[in-house]
């Protein structure tokens, strides 16, 4: 891409966030771009911007200027993940003893070794440290993450198929 290019998609990065637009498709000819932002957990009372359309159209048009630069071979698709603010609390009251469990990398987290399977570990589960209790795959590779306390699952603070974050809060554990 060029470097006019970029800073177009920048610009549309930027509308989408300041309109709070959670997810983005763009289909151009052989590019594809799919914007998928992780964001806080916003209250369901919470008003929606209205979103300005013209302003809107003028940055889809700054997308097709970047699908004229497009590498061979098949079609390309494109991910962006914006960086979340502070992470949401969880909504249990502070407890003594619970602990949470916080990611180590950045990726998508899974909460079973693969589609259809039930979970590594479920909301009342006992587990042991060292015990899977999920996967976080990076660059295709799927890496198995091992609870660092034993004690009680609590709550599940993220969502299956959900980008997260490196030190992203995942599980919170009871540990007395």
């Amino acid at each position: 891409m060029k470097s006019d290019d970029i800073e177009q998609l920048k610009e549309l990065v930027a509308f989408l966030k300041e309109n709070e637009i959670a997810e983005f498709d763009l289909d151009r000819g052989d590019l594809k771009v799919r914007l998928k932002f992780a964001s806080a957990i916003v209250p369901p009372a919470a008003p929606a911007t209205p979103l300005d359309l013209a302003s809107l159209a003028r940055l889809m048009g700054a997308g097709a200027a970047a699908a004229g630069h497009t590498p061979p071979g098949p079609p390309a698709t494109h991910a962006l993940a914006a960086t979340p603010a502070e992470p949401a609390a969880p909504a249990a009251e502070p407890e003594e003893n619970l602990h949470i469990l916080k990611s180590p990398i950045v990726g998508t987290f899974y909460e079973s070794p693969s589609p259809g399977s039930s979970p590594f570990v479920g909301t009342g589960d006992r587990i042991e440290k060292g015990q899977v209790v999920c996967i976080v795959e990076a660059m295709k590779l799927m890496n198995e993450i091992e609870a660092d306390a034993s004690g009680e699952i609590v709550k599940r603070l993220v969502t299956n198929g959900q980008p997260i974050e490196y030190g992203q809060p995942l599980f919170a554990i009871r540990t007395a």
